[in-house]
């Protein structure tokens, strides 16, 4: 039987796009909650580019997830796109995929708040290689994670700041998230095939 999944794709991107809305203390049009006079939170988005932090998302679904927060949360500051393939330490076991995208961070980050996204997170290996190739880049005062999905069983250390839900799935089940044309989100739970 397969796992059930507890909510639509659209219900997870918007508990995970209300969780960055409020730590970064912007409504989803970009500008400060409570007003001009309202007092900044910690890394909120409504101070300017410099002080909003930067979304990195990763390839695939990540960097979809990256896009849509990015502009729903009307923020300013940098967006930029990265391929962990590189830098994982199952390469030659897993291969590269022939639809590789490539990374493209085109602002510093020594010094910035960085938002790093993905889909789903399981051992870590992903997010630890992402780190690796950001830190290939610069030094970051501080990366926080977002996820879609946090599937549990980790084989690294690592753990999201904000999810849009947790789900534990059957052994030889895995998560598929895809983007419509129309930019919406569909995720489906697969068989693994052995």
């Amino acid at each position: 039987m397969t796992t059930p999944l507890p909510a639509d794709a659209e219900t997870l991107f918007a508990r995970l796009r209300d969780s960055l809305k409020d730590a970064l203390g912007v409504s989803c049009n970009g500008l400060a909650q409570g007003g001009a006079d309202a007092p900044k939170g910690e890394g909120a988005a409504s101070a300017g580019a410099e002080d909003a932090p930067a979304f990195i998302g990763i390839h695939t679904g990540g960097a979809w997830l990256a896009a849509r927060l990015h502009a729903e949360l009307g923020l300013s500051s940098p967006l930029g796109f990265l391929s962990s393939a590189f830098y994982r330490d199952d390469v030659q076991a897993r291969g590269l995929s022939m639809r590789m995208q490539p990374t493209r961070i085109d602002f510093d980050v020594n010094g910035r708040d960085i938002v790093l996204v993905d889909d789903i997170l399981h051992t870590g290996r992903t997010i630890r290689a992402a780190l690796n190739e950001i830190f290939d880049y610069g030094r970051p005062a501080r990366v926080r994670l977002a996820v879609l999905i946090d599937r549990g069983e980790r084989e690294l250390p690592v753990q999201p700041d904000h999810v849009g839900t947790r789900l534990v799935l059957q052994p030889g089940e895995k998560l598929a998230l895809s983007q419509r044309t129309n930019g919406m989100f569909e995720l489906r739970v697969e068989t693994v095939q052995a």
